[in-house]
C-alpha cells in the first residue's frame, strides 16, 4: 500500500491517544509469563507486542508442545527476548526464527553469553545468526559478561530472566555502555515487582525471586510513537497537540525529546497523565547537535524534522541503527538525498547540511522499517510526499494512519 499525504492546514489543535509503549509492554509480557499473576494495562497494540505475546500463550494458558516452531518475522525484540525466556524453560525444545531481514540480524553476543550460564542454543543455518534451536536448561551459573556497545535487548533479556535463576545474575558489561535508559526501564520494572536489583559502574546484579505478589503492572504511552507528533508540531505555523498518557519523569529514554525539540521550537507542558505540545512563535532556528547514544530510535525523526526547518543537524552514537529492521543510517542518507539533501554518514554518525528546499512528490521506500514510514510522514506539511508499503507502521503503531487523518493530514491510496 503505497500513500500519498499532503495537507494545506497548518494551524493544529487536537487531541491524541498513543499506543502503550512497545518496549514496556514487552518487558512485562516477558515477566507476566515468568510470573503469571501480573496483569497488564494499556499493553502495546502493535505487531511486535502481538508476536511477543502469541509466542509465550502456551506457556500461561495450556501445556506448551515441544519441538515447537516460533516465526516472530521482523520482532527484533521479540528474537532477543524470547531467546533468554526459552532458554530456561527446562525440558522444551523450540526453534526461534524469522524474516529474511531478521536472518541478518546478530545474535551471537546474546546467545554466548546465555552459554556461559548453561544454555543450550544451536545455529540452524548461518553461525551467529537466527534460527537458532534453544533446548531449555536449568541454568546454575550466575556470572556472565558481555561487550557494554551492543543492542541494550541483548542486557535486558538476561535481566529479565534473572530472578528466576538459581543464583541470579551478575552482568559486567565491558566498555561504553549504549542505551542506559532502557536498562534502567528494566531494572525499574524488575523493583516495582520487588526484585532486587543493582547498577553500580559496569556491573548489574539481580537477586533471585522464585515468586513475585500479585500487581497489575500499567504501561505508558509509546514515547518513540509521541516523537512523530513533536516533529509536526515543529514543522507547522501554528499547532497544539495534547497527547495522553505519558508521564513528566518516564522510564523511557525517548522521553529525551522534551529537551531535544525545545531547541527546534517545541514547547512541552505536562498536566497530570497529558502531555501538550506548542508550537513556540518567533523562535530562532540553527543547527542542532545531538549524541543519541542513549536514544537512536528518534534519529530518523530528528533528521527529517531538520529537513523540514531548513536547518542542519549532526547526530552521533548511532551505531546500533546499522542492525535495525535495515541499515538505518544507509536508509536516510538514500530517502534524504532524493528530497534534494546534502546528507553524509559513517558507522556512528550523521550530518545534515541546512538547505531552505525540497523536492515534491518524492516516493519514500520504507525498507521494512515502521521508523521510515511514520518519520518522514510530517514532510506533508512541507511538500506532498509518497510513503511506499505504508502499512509496516502496524510493526509499532498501527493507528498511526487514522491518527494523521485526525489533524488534518490529506491521505489517500495510489
Amino acid at each position: 500500500m503505497n500513500l500519498l499525504l499532503q495537507t494545506a492546514i497548518c494551524n493544529l489543535i487536537s487531541a491524541i491517544s498513543v499506543t502503550g509503549s512497545k518496549s514496556e509492554t514487552n518487558r512485562l509480557l516477558l515477566l507476566q509469563a515468568l510470573f503469571p499473576n501480573i496483569s497488564i494495562e494499556n499493553s502495546s497494540n502493535s505487531d511486535d507486542s502481538e508476536v511477543m505475546q502469541e509466542a509465550l500463550v502456551p506457556n500461561t494458558q495450556h501445556p506448551a508442545p515441544n519441538n515447537q516452531v516460533i516465526d516472530i518475522h521482523h520482532a527484533g525484540t521479540a528474537m532477543r527476548f524470547l531467546t533468554a525466556f526459552f532458554a530456561i524453560q527446562e525440558n522444551r525444545t523450540v526453534t526461534l526464527t524469522g524474516s529474511p531481514r531478521m536472518k541478518e540480524r546478530p545474535i551471537k553476543i546474546l546467545v554466548e553469553a546465555l552459554c556461559q550460564l548453561g544454555a543450550k542454543i544451536e545455529y540452524i543455518e548461518n553461525d551467529g545468526f537466527p534460527p537458532i534451536k534453544i533446548t531449555g536448561q536449568k541454568l546454575s551459573q550466575s556470572k556472565v559478561s558481555l561487550p557494554a556497545s551492543v543492542s541494550s535487548q541483548y542486557i535486558s533479556a538476561l535481566l529479565l530472566i534473572a530472578a528466576k535463576l538459581e543464583n541470579g545474575i551478575e552482568l559486567t558489561l565491558e566498555g561504553e555502555i549504549t542505551s542506559v535508559p532502557y536498562i534502567k526501564m528494566t531494572l525499574a520494572l524488575l523493583n516495582d515487582l520487588k526484585i532486587q536489583t543493582s547498577f553500580e559502574g559496569n556491573i548489574i546484579k539481580v537477586f533471585p525471586k522464585p515468586e513475585v505478589e500479585t500487581k497489575v503492572m500499567t504501561v505508558e504511552s509509546d514515547w518513540s510513537s509521541a516523537s512523530y507528533f513533536f516533529s509536526i508540531v515543529a514543522l507547522s505555523q501554528n499547532a497544539t497537540i495534547a497527547l495522553t498518557s505519558y508521564k513528566e519523569s518516564s522510564l523511557q529514554g525517548d522521553s529525551a525529546l522534551v529537551e531535544i525539540y525545545k531547541k527546534m521550537g517545541v514547547e512541552t507542558h505536562f498536566d497530570g497523565n497529558k502531555m501538550t505540545l506548542v508550537k513556540q512563535e518567533n523562535f530562532n532556528l540553527e543547527t542542532v547537535n545531538f549524541d543519541l547514544n542513549n536514544t537512536p530510535d528518534i534519529a530518523q525523526t530528528i533528521v527529517v524534522t531538520c529537513l523540514g526547518l531548513g536547518i542542519g543537524c549532526h547526530l552521533t552514537g548511532l551505531h546500533t541503527l546499522k542492525i535495525k529492521e535495515t541499515d538505518r543510517l544507509e536508509a536516510l542518507r538514500i530517502e534524504l538525498t532524493k528530497l534534494g539533501a546534502t546528507i553524509s554518514v559513517t558507522n556512528e554518525s550523521l550530518t545534515l547540511l541546512p538547505s531552505l528546499t525540497i523536492n515534491h512528490n518524492i516516493k519514500i521506500a520504507t525498507y521494512n522499517d515502521h521508523r521510515m514510514a511514520m518519520a518522514f510522514a510530517p514532510l506533508a506539511l512541507n511538500v506532498p510526499i509518497i510513503i511506499e508499503n505504508a502499512e509496516v507502521v502496524s510493526k509499532s503503531y498501527p493507528d498511526f494512519w487514522e491518527d494523521l487523518k485526525s489533524l488534518n493530514f490529506q491521505i489517500s491510496e495510489i
